[in-house]
């Protein structure tokens, strides 16, 4: 049976949800549901076909009328990509899907999303799809989710078939969860990547794959971020060790940029339908810290569509300055954040402080570069996240790059990275760099001022010590880069590290 959704006015309403604008069109109906019995294995399946126009609402939502006696649901589709002029977007059309408890903004029905990973899922009590999350297939209207992410001039035609088997139900697992802990050195610093993808998105590696990557890159944590699901929560337990802390988390991916929930308790989903001029962020963020969480503002500065950060940072308590390979939009990222030291400064409230995550979603994308190494009382979900928060924190390209960044004051005072050195405005201040693992990088230390030092090249071996002298009256705070040789003129050289600032002085920032 096929049926089409033309997007008369009689076969859909529009309407908005407290959030973005929504489509809904007619309901799918199987026979069943008036009262036919099935035997255990029998299937039905169901056509619709449509065309959303260029301008449609992010989401449209396909109601399926779910009969009792399901034990599985499948969904598949299909849709078209014509050509387009050059410089204009042509069709991506993202899917998932809400059970019988609805759409509701906060996602109580919500039971998987795919994005543009995949062109069919199938969900059930025992298992379901990468994405998705095993369940019983209760009665009910069902709504399949599209997410109409860029639409090509002439349209977008799409055809989706689900298919309904019956049978008894099965038992849905218990999740299990990585634990909170691992076998830390006591406060010491700790490498992570809080940023990845695995195939539970649209990433290609399984989690025990990452994890593999992860412990080659030296790395102590790493931190789920799947997009817009937390289907992968309980595919970790096996991966962490008392080598290696998982924590879990998400990707939201908003329609005005993405955020990765850091460290949220097992189990949290936290929803993506909502744009910045709805005025919904706030109580999304706030979600994620009662679920244990913290707020990252993932690449603000990205050039993706959507990617671009349009929040604002009221409810950052990080930023993720660098993604991935280093690329202008990184570049722009750091000095947007130097900006926003600045302000803190001028106005003595608190700061942002910065981080790095490799944001890798398949082979060849490096797992740990970059990577934030954290000063933490431990190896634990909270003292990381304590140590992040802080700032206590500096990034790195590899875990071959060691830094070890202090300022010290005329009668013993000192401090470390994300720490503030209270001393007089004229107190002469001995700011100290340590390095490893650079070879033939630049040292620039960087105020409020702007650049005020930079070094000569460090040697081949890629150890060196750099000093320099200051005073709080002269630089409010002070914060390193290691920069590789510039590849010509003044633009400078790639990232190799940069560390979250020393403050100077007797202020409250």
């Amino acid at each position: 049976m096929c049926e089409d959704h033309h997007g008369g006015p009689g076969r859909r309403a529009l309407f908005v949800t407290g959030a973005a604008a929504a489509l809904t069109l007619g309901s799918v109906s199987f026979a069943s549901a008036a009262g036919r019995g099935q035997d255990d294995g029998d299937q039905e399946t169901r056509t619709v076909r449509g065309t959303l126009p260029p301008g449609s609402p992010d989401f449209v939502y396909v109601p399926v009328e779910v009969p009792a006696g399901v034990r599985e649901i499948k969904v598949a589709y299909t849709y078209d990509r014509p050509s387009v002029p050059a410089g204009t977007t042509g069709n991506a059309l993202d899917i998932g899907v809400f059970d019988e408890r609805g759409t509701e903004l906060g996602g109580r029905g919500f039971r998987g999303w795919s994005g543009g990973a995949r062109t069919e899922f199938f969900l059930r009590a025992d298992e379901a799809t990468p994405g998705y999350l095993p369940g019983p297939v209760r009665e009910g209207t069902w709504h399949i989710a599209l997410g109409p992410y860029t639409v090509a001039p002439q349209g977008l035609n799409y055809e989706i078939t689900i298919t309904l088997t019956y049978g008894e139900p099965g038992e849905t697992a218990r999740p299990v969860y990585p634990p909170e802990r691992a076998r830390g050195r006591g406060r010491a610093w700790y490498r992570g990547d809080c940023h990845l993808h695995s195939w539970y998105s649209d990433g290609r590696r399984t989690p025990a794959e990452i994890g593999e990557l992860a412990r080659a890159a030296g790395l102590d944590f790493i931190n789920s971020s799947e997009h817009n699901t937390h289907s992968a929560h309980a595919h970790w337990a096996d991966v962490a060790g008392d080598d290696l802390l998982v924590m879990l988390g998400e990707e939201v991916t908003t329609r005005n940029g993405h955020v990765v929930a850091l460290g949220t308790d097992p189990g949290t989903f936290v929803d993506w339908r909502y744009r910045a001029r709805d005025n919904r962020f706030g109580r999304f963020a706030r979600q994620i810290r009662r679920a244990g969480g913290l707020v990252v503002p993932a690449h603000p500065h990205a050039t993706c569509v959507g990617c671009n950060w349009k929040f604002g940072f009221g409810e950052a308590d990080a930023i993720e300055v660098w993604n991935g390979p280093y690329t202008p939009d990184d570049e722009v990222a750091l000095a947007d954040w130097d900006s926003m030291l600045v302000a803190s400064v001028r106005d003595g409230r608190d700061w942002i402080p910065a981080m790095g995550s490799s944001d890798a979603h398949r082979s060849p994308d490096p797992v740990g570069s970059p990577q934030t190494v954290v000063l933490a009382d431990d190896l634990t979900r909270r003292a990381i996240q304590e140590g992040i928060r802080a700032g206590r924190s500096y990034v790195a390209e590899s875990a071959r790059v060691e830094l070890s960044f202090r300022a010290s004051g005329g009668r013993g005072e000192h401090a470390g990275i994300g720490e503030r050195l209270r001393v007089d405005p004229d107190t002469p201040v001995t700011v100290r760099l340590e390095v490893t693992g650079a070879p033939r990088c630049t040292v620039r230390f960087v105020t409020d001022q702007g650049v005020l030092h930079t070094s000569a090249p460090l040697p081949v071996s890629g150890s060196g010590t750099v000093e320099w002298r200051t005073t709080p009256a002269y630089a409010a705070y002070v914060r390193a880069e290691l920069r590789h040789e510039a590849a010509a003129g003044p633009v400078p050289g790639a990232l190799a590290a940069f560390t979250n600032p020393i403050f100077l002085g007797r202020g409250s920032a």
